[in-house]
């Protein structure tokens, strides 16, 4: 444990893509990545509202992708749905699994210990490529945006083959979302090339641009 004014580092660690940090600061805890936020136990608006709009969209959501376990608050909100029946999480860091188990579920409503959850410690990449599975809703906020991602091989997710691949996991009658720490005109047009309908949701932060979900339903 180190301590630094206001801030308590719980931990931190080096993984194949860097370094990764837990801090806590002002009754919260913070996830630090290769020196960048990444998120956070408050709030949390962006990502409830990234599963709920998902799910509203949707007259079956039984079954619920959801990239990225994060601090749980997207998970939390999908259990929240009766029609769900089960939520599938990939979270690639296991760091982060544990410390949701160790730390967060108090801020998000203990969503691990749910019988309808089921997290899978992957890359999301790689999984989609070979999952053979159909959903309902599938939730990606696995980094800031299409334009500001964790990894450079994540770039994909966003481009012809990411979307391709992600088109053949989605249920017809499905929805694929996004979330996005900034709006981005170039990813929402080529959402429309495979949509034929895409909304973009934009929530107010204290600071800085506001958070963004894009929700994309109706393949052509």
């Amino acid at each position: 444990m180190i301590l630094q004014s206001d801030i308590t580092i719980l931990e931190r660690c080096s993984t194949p893509r860097g370094d990764i940090q837990l801090q806590y600061r002002n009754n919260n805890y913070e996830i630090i990545s290769n020196g960048t936020f990444l998120m956070a136990t408050y709030n949390g608006e962006s990502e409830r509202l990234l599963v709920k709009a998902s799910l509203d969209s949707v007259h079956h959501p039984r079954k619920v992708m959801i990239g990225g376990l994060g601090v749980g608050f997207s998970l939390s909100e999908a259990l929240k749905n009766n029609r769900v029946e089960e939520v599938v999480v990939l979270e690639i860091e296991e760091k982060i699994i544990e410390w949701n188990n160790r730390y967060f579920g108090e801020y998000s409503n203990h969503p691990l210990t749910d019988s309808r959850t089921r997290v899978v410690k992957a890359d999301l990449l790689q999984w989609i490529q070979e999952a053979n599975e159909k959903f309902d809703v599938i939730c990606l906020d696995i980094d800031n945006g299409p334009d500001w991602t964790v990894t450079e091989a994540n770039h994909s997710l966003y481009k012809e083959s990411g979307l391709n691949t992600l088109l053949g996991l989605m249920n017809p009658e499905g929805v694929i979302a996004f979330w996005s720490a900034n709006s981005s005109d170039a990813f929402a047009l080529r959402l429309s090339e495979y949509f034929h309908e895409v909304e973009e949701y934009k929530v107010e932060v204290e600071r800085g641009e506001p958070d963004v979900v894009y929700i994309a339903k109706v393949p052509k």
